[in-house]
């Protein structure tokens, strides 16, 4: 499944150089951009169409860094499915103020509250961020067992702050 970094001849990395992935990118796009082929076959316009939504599609997975994290730790099969991955009980026991603080907020929304909620959990997250930068900064990160389960844990913790975020957000539209 590591087929978008060999499109991008890009080695199998957390981190990747998004100067080389945009010159490949736009090299790539310029060679089997549709337009290119309207002389030709049918077979061959649609098989040019293909390769140019496959090149579009691992461009923006390569250069968003949480796709890049989901899509590496998907094909080392680290994830099992949505809703099926589970996350540390000790993080579910942290969030669970958090998360009493915004049901609260729901029946009594107060912007001081709110603003304060959302200072935790930017804190909360500014710590996740930087107890996983050294792990998967390491050139043989993604081939470290360990390192691939520090890299789930922090993906699926960074996915739960996100929908806290969005109810934290809906706070008061209800």
């Amino acid at each position: 499944m590591m087929k978008y970094f060999e499109l991008f001849e890009l080695p199998v990395s957390f981190h990747v150089d998004e100067a080389r992935l945009k010159t490949k990118f736009l090299q790539l796009s310029r060679d089997h951009h549709p337009d290119r082929f309207t002389l030709e076959s049918e077979e061959r316009q649609e098989e040019a169409l293909e390769q140019s939504t496959e090149i579009n599609e691992g461009y923006k997975v390569l250069k968003d860094f949480d796709k890049r994290l989901q899509y590496i730790l998907q094909s080392k099969g680290a994830l099992v499915g949505e809703g099926q991955d589970k996350l540390p009980q000790d993080f579910l026991m942290d969030m669970m103020d958090i998360n009493e603080e915004i049901m609260d907020l729901q029946f009594d929304p107060d912007p001081e509250m709110t603003a304060s909620a959302k200072q935790k959990i930017t804190a909360f997250e500014k710590t996740l961020q930087d107890s996983i930068a050294e792990v998967l900064s390491k050139p043989d990160a993604v081939h470290d067992e360990s390192a691939i389960d520090a890299a789930r844990d922090y993906y699926l913790k960074k996915k739960y702050l996100t929908r806290i975020y969005e109810n934290l957000d809906n706070v008061g539209r209800m």
